[in-house]
C-alpha cells in the first residue's frame, strides 16, 4: 500500500511540474495571516486528493510554511497534516467511498488533548482547477469544470486542460486550542470543524466560480414565466393593439438586448490580453483594502461592486482586478453604447449586460431589465453597476443616478434570501486616456459614439500611462442600512409585487449618498495629483525644485500623519521619487537656469490636470481652510477654527460627498502644522511662524481651495446684490459671472464654469438654510449667508472680490 502511495505521488508531482502552473492568495499568507510556521499545522481541503495535496505542497514549499506531505508532531504522536474532507467518486458511477477526515480531526484534537503543547493551526486551502462553474444542463465542458468531483480519470483531463489555471486560496487559521478552551467535548470538536469547513468551501468555489450558468434559453424562458413579465406583456399587448405572442417576442428582443452571455472561456483569454495591456499601459496597478471584499464573501454575502467612473478602462480593470483576487468577475452594467461590433459581442461573454440610458415611455423594457437583474441576485451573481451613471468629464464624483440602485432594493423585496452588500470603488489613474475628449465636451463639443475606428485609434495611441490605483472602501450592508433607516421594510416583501413602497425614493437616496461619501473616503494620492494640487495653486504654475519638494513633503505627511480617512492612500515613495516619476510621464517641464531648476506645468497640460487635482481636492478641504485661516490672521484658536470650519463643512461636504468630521481632526492637523514648523501649538492656541517658509507654505496650501470659494462667493454676491432672482437666472448669471471672472484671472478649471456645480450649489444653499425660494418673490438670502459672506471676505484676495463686486 505504501508503495502504491509512493508512486500515486511520484506521477503527481511529475504531472504538477509538466503541466500546473499555480496562482496563490493572499500572495503573503504568512504575514497576512500571521500564520506561526513553527507550531504543528494542519491544511483542511475539500478533496482528498493526491493532485491537490502534491499542488498545496509545491506551494508551502516556496512559501515557507510547513509541507503537507510531511508529518506533523504533537507530543509523541506523528500526524497526517493533510486532511480532505471528500474522497473522490470511482470512474464509473458516483459513489464515494468514506472519508477518514472525520478520523483524522479526532486524532488532531486528542493529540492535544493529551500534550502539554496545545498550540496548533488548522488552515483551510481552496484548491480550484480553473474557474469554470460548469452548466445547470451538464455537458463536455462541465465534466471539466469545478462543478463536479471528479474521479481519478477525470481528474487527469482536469489537469491537462486546467493545469495551467490551478488556483489555490488560504484561509485564515483556525487556532485549535481556542476552541479546546471553548468547548472541552472532544467528541464534538472534530464534526464541528468539518461542518465549518463544509460550509466555508461552499461559500469560497461560488466566490471563486460564481453559479452554476444557465443556457440562454432556460434564462429567458424562466424571466418570461415570471409573474411580473406576464403581467408586462399584457399591458403592452393591450396598450398596443398587439397579439399576446407579438408582445412576448418583444419582450424576448428585449432580453436579448440586455442578457449577458457569460463565458469562462472568454474571462481567461481576455484576462491574458488584459495583462499583457496593462503592462503596456501602466507601470503598475495598486490595489487596497481588498480584504473586505473577500471577508463578505467568505461570508456568503451578494456583492455589488459600485466603483466611481472616469474611464472606459474602469471596465476592464476593476474585473481584472477582482479576478485576480480570486472572486468570480461580476456582471456588469454598460451602456448601450458599448454594444457595438465586435466589442459588443465581447463584453456580453465577458459578463456585460446593456442598459439604455432612459427607461421612460417603455414599461416593457423597464419590467424585462429588472426581472433580469432580480434574477442575477436570485441566482447569486456577483453585479457591478456605476452610480454616476456615466464618466465624469471634471474628475470629481457626478451626482448619483439612482435607477440601478432603486432596482437592487425593489429586487430585495423581492425577498433575496443571502445578505446583500454593496462594495464603493474608488478608482484613480496618473492618465486619463480620454482626458482631451473630455476637455473638448466641456467647451462646448458634442459627444461622440463608441466605435470600432474609436477602438483603433485608443489601440495605436497606447503609451506609458503611469499607475493605476484601486482602492475597495468599507462595504454597505443594505440590510443593516434598511433596519437602521426603515425598520418596517420587510413588510414590503412581496415575491412578485412590482409597485414601489413609498419609502423606496428617500433612501435610496441617502443611500446613494453613503456610496459615494465611501468612494470619496478610498481615494488614492498620487505623483501626478498631488503635484497638480500643488503647481495649479500658484499664478504662474511653476517653483523651484526645492520649493516643490519641500510642499510635496508637507502634503505627504499631512495625510499620513493627519489623515482625513484611514481609507485614503498615500504613497510609499519619498518626494523626490514621486517626482522622478512623474516628470517621466510627459505632464511637467523642468526649466534650468543658474540658481537650479524650474519644475512647470506643460501649457498643453495645465487645463489637464484640473482633472486629477479634482480626484482629491476634498482630501485638502479642512487642511486648506485652516491654513487660509492661519495665513490671514497669524493666530487662531482651536475653538475659533472649529466654528469658522462648520460654517462652510456642510457645503462642501454637499458638494464632495464628505463624512462627518471626525473627532479630533482639527486639532490633529495643528498637531501636525507644529510638528513640521509652521506654527507654535499649545493644545489651544496656534500662532504662524514668520521666520523661514511657514508662511509661503501655508499660503499654498490654503489655496487649494480658492477656485471653490471663488465659486461659491459669486453665487452668494449675486443673491444678496439681486434679491428676488429665480433659480434660473441666478444660475444663468453665476455661470456668466464664473465666465468673466475665469476670463479676468486666467482660470482654466472645468468645473469653475460647470452649470450642473452651480445648480447643486443653489440646492445646498437652500437646504443648509442660507437661502429662501419662493415662486412669487424669488430667491432671498437668509441672515446666516450675510455671515458667510463676510467669512469669505477673509479667505480670499481683495482683487478677487473687487473684481466680483465690480462685475455684479
Amino acid at each position: 500500500m505504501q508503495i502504491f502511495s509512493y508512486l500515486l505521488t511520484t506521477i503527481a508531482r511529475c504531472s504538477n511540474w509538466l503541466f500546473v502552473k499555480s496562482k496563490v492568495l493572499p500572495e503573503h499568507p504568512i504575514e497576512d495571516y500571521e500564520l506561526d510556521p513553527s507550531i504543528p499545522t494542519f491544511y483542511v481541503a475539500r478533496l482528498d486528493s493526491v493532485s491537490d495535496m502534491v499542488a498545496l505542497d509545491v506551494m508551502c514549499k516556496k512559501l515557507g510554511l510547513p509541507r503537507p506531505s510531511q508529518k506533523a508532531r504533537i507530543g509523541n504522536k506523528e500526524l497526517n497534516r493533510f486532511v480532505g474532507i471528500q474522497t473522490p467518486p470511482s470512474v464509473f458511477g458516483n459513489s464515494h467511498k468514506p472519508s477518514d477526515a472525520l478520523e483524522h480531526s479526532k486524532a488532531i484534537f486528542e493529540a492535544l488533548k493529551d500534550s502539554d503543547n496545545t498550540d496548533a493551526q488548522v488552515i483551510p486551502v481552496t484548491i480550484l482547477w480553473g474557474r469554470n462553474p460548469g452548466k445547470e444542463k451538464p455537458g463536455v465542458g462541465t465534466l471539466l469544470s469545478n462543478s463536479l468531483t471528479p474521479s481519478w480519470l477525470r481528474k487527469c483531463f482536469v489537469i491537462l486542460f486546467s493545469g495551467r489555471d490551478n488556483f489555490v486560496r488560504f484561509s485564515r487559521p483556525i487556532e485549535l486550542n481556542q476552541l479546546l478552551n471553548d468547548k472541552a467535548d472532544v467528541e464534538e470538536l472534530p464534526h464541528k470543524l468539518l461542518r465549518v469547513a463544509r460550509v466555508h468551501f461552499r461559500r469560497q468555489k461560488l466566490a471563486a466560480t460564481g453559479p452554476k450558468l444557465p443556457s440562454r434559453e432556460q434564462l429567458f424562458n424562466s424571466i418570461l414565466a415570471s409573474q411580473s413579465i406576464k403581467k408586462a406583456i399584457a399591458e403592452e399587448a393591450k396598450a398596443k393593439g398587439l397579439s399576446q405572442e407579438e408582445a412576448r417576442l418583444q419582450a424576448l428582443r428585449l432580453l436579448d438586448e440586455i442578457a449577458a452571455n457569460y463565458s469562462d472561456a472568454m474571462v481567461r483569454v481576455a484576462d491574458r490580453a488584459l495583462t499583457w495591456l496593462w503592462n503596456k499601459l501602466y507601470n503598475g496597478i495598486e490595489v487596497n483594502n481588498s480584504d473586505k471584499v473577500q471577508a463578505l464573501a467568505d461570508k456568503g454575502h451578494e456583492i455589488i461592486y459600485v466603483p466611481c467612473h472616469r474611464s472606459h478602462m474602469d471596465y476592464l480593470l476593476l474585473t481584472y482586478v477582482i479576478y485576480h483576487q480570486g472572486l468570480v468577475p461580476p456582471h456588469i452594467a454598460a451602456g448601450v453604447n458599448l454594444n457595438f461590433f465586435p466589442a459588443g459581442p465581447i463584453f456580453r461573454r465577458s459578463g456585460a449586460f446593456f442598459i439604455r440610458r432612459s427607461f421612460s415611455g417603455n414599461k416593457l423594457y423597464s419590467a424585462v431589465f429588472k426581472e433580469y437583474l432580480s434574477q442575477l441576485f436570485i441566482k447569486g451573481y456577483s453585479v457591478k453597476f456605476y452610480t454616476e451613471g456615466g464618466r465624469s468629464r471634471t474628475g470629481r464624483l457626478l451626482p448619483p443616478k439612482t435607477g440601478m440602485l432603486a432596482m437592487t432594493l425593489q429586487s430585495m423585496l423581492r425577498g433575496i434570501d443571502r445578505p446583500i452588500s454593496l462594495v464603493p470603488v474608488y478608482l484613480g489613474y496618473e492618465h486619463v486616456m480620454e482626458i482631451n475628449t473630455y476637455l473638448k465636451e466641456l467647451a462646448g463639443n458634442s459627444k461622440k459614439n463608441e466605435s470600432i475606428f474609436g477602438i483603433f485609434k485608443a489601440i495605436k495611441n497606447l503609451k506609458n500611462y503611469g499607475r493605476g490605483y484601486l482602492n475597495f472602501g468599507d462595504p454597505i450592508s443594505v440590510n443593516q442600512f434598511l433596519n437602521e433607516h426603515q425598520p418596517d421594510w420587510r413588510d414590503s416583501i412581496h415575491p412578485t409585487e412590482t409597485q414601489k413602497p413609498a419609502w423606496l425614493n428617500k433612501r435610496v437616496a441617502d443611500l446613494a449618498d453613503v456610496i459615494m461619501t465611501e468612494i470619496n473616503n478610498s481615494a488614492a494620492l498620487n505623483s501626478v495629483n498631488l503635484l497638480a494640487t500643488i503647481l495649479l495653486s500658484n499664478e504662474q504654475f511653476a517653483l523651484p525644485k526645492s520649493q516643490l519638494l519641500q510642499q510635496l513633503d508637507l502634503y505627504l505627511g499631512l495625510h499620513r500623519h493627519a489623515p482625513y480617512h484611514d481609507n485614503a492612500t498615500v504613497p510609499d515613495s519619498s518626494p523626490e521619487g514621486l517626482l522622478d516619476h512623474a516628470l517621466k510621464l510627459d505632464k511637467f517641464d523642468i526649466i534650468e537656469d543658474s540658481f537650479g531648476s524650474i519644475i512647470s506645468v506643460k501649457e498643453k497640460e495645465r487645463a489637464l490636470l484640473n482633472y486629477y487635482r479634482n480626484n482629491i481636492l476634498h482630501l485638502f478641504a479642512v487642511p486648506s481652510l485652516i491654513a487660509q485661516q492661519l495665513f490671514n490672521r497669524y493666530s487662531l484658536t482651536v475653538d475659533e477654527c472649529r466654528k469658522e470650519v462648520a460654517l462652510l463643512y456642510p457645503l462642501f461636504a454637499k458638494e464632495w460627498f464628505l463624512t462627518d468630521l471626525k473627532t479630533g481632526y482639527i486639532e490633529s492637523i495643528f498637531e501636525y502644522f507644529a510638528a513640521k514648523d509652521l506654527i507654535t501649538f499649545d493644545g489651544h492656541l496656534a500662532s504662524v511662524n514668520k521666520d523661514g517658509s511657514a508662511l509661503a507654505q501655508l499660503e499654498m496650501l490654503g489655496k487649494v481651495i480658492h477656485l471653490t470659494l471663488e465659486r461659491y462667493a459669486i453665487t452668494i454676491n449675486l443673491v444678496k446684490r439681486h434679491q428676488g432672482l429665480s433659480r434660473s437666472e441666478l444660475e444663468k448669471e453665476s455661470a456668466l459671472l464664473a465666465d468673466r471672472l475665469g476670463t479676468l484671472h486666467g482660470i482654466k478649471s472645468p468645473e469653475f464654469f460647470d452649470k450642473k456645480v452651480l445648480s447643486a450649489f443653489v440646492t445646498s444653499l437652500k437646504e443648509q438654510g442660507f437661502i429662501e425660494q419662493d415662486e412669487a418673490v424669488g430667491i432671498r438670502g437668509t441672515e446666516s449667508l450675510h455671515t458667510l459672506e463676510q467669512y469669505l471676505k477673509t479667505l480670499l484676495p481683495a482683487r478677487i472680490h473687487q473684481s466680483i463686486q465690480h462685475i455684479v
